[in-house]
């Protein structure tokens, strides 16, 4: 899995074939955060980013499974947005500028998509299982994913500072990715899968 520093600072050997996507500095399991610090590859902030990361490819193979346009760009933003957050979690001095990239209005943008692909559902009174479409079983895999990040930056904010809005992001796409499952399912015509608790 290509880290966020990696993503953010690339990093080449030149060769006589030209740039290597290689460079065998992490051969010893250690990664460079921004800034410079080295730390172990499984350090709780590695594993901050590397789980959004992770959520960022799942993403885009969400991506490639629509043909719904709306639902494409929406993603595409969602995406950009997941990579500006693990570049500030690889960054330990905290976000360059005057603006971070994640805050209250990318939040608030993501509160937006809910509420509106919400009225388009049925109401929801039961506990629904992932699956359905082969999309909306995807957008599911990616909601997990999403709550696994929130846990590992939950779990970083112990030890170093975390900023709430990036809490607050991966919390309120999580209820998103939900949403835009059941709306995958509706649209195709088919109902969520409904748990049957046991007798």
């Amino acid at each position: 899995m290509t880290s966020k520093r990696a993503q953010a600072r690339p990093r080449t050997a030149r060769g006589s074939a030209g740039p290597r996507i290689y460079t065998r500095t992490g051969d010893r399991g250690e990664t460079g955060l921004i800034g410079g610090r080295r730390v172990p590859k499984d350090h709780l902030r590695v594993e901050a980013y590397g789980a959004v990361d992770e959520l960022n490819a799942h993403l885009g193979l969400v991506r490639a499974q629509t043909e719904d346009v709306e639902l494409a760009a929406l993603l595409d933003d969602i995406q950009h947005r997941l990579f500006d957050l693990g570049a500030e979690l690889a960054t330990p001095a905290g976000p360059a500028g005057a603006a971070p990239a994640i805050a209250t209005a990318e939040i608030e943008q993501l509160e937006r998509s809910i509420d509106r692909h919400q009225t388009s559902l049925p109401p929801l009174r039961e506990f629904i299982l992932p699956g359905g479409t082969a999309l909306a079983a995807a957008l599911h895999v990616a909601r997990t994913v999403c709550r696994r990040a929130e846990r590992r930056l939950v779990t970083l904010g112990r030890e170093e500072p975390v900023r709430a809005d990036l809490l607050r992001y991966l919390n309120r796409l999580s209820d998103l990715l939900f949403v835009l499952a059941r709306v995958v399912n509706h649209r195709a015509g088919r109902s969520d899968v409904i748990w049957r608790k046991k007798t």
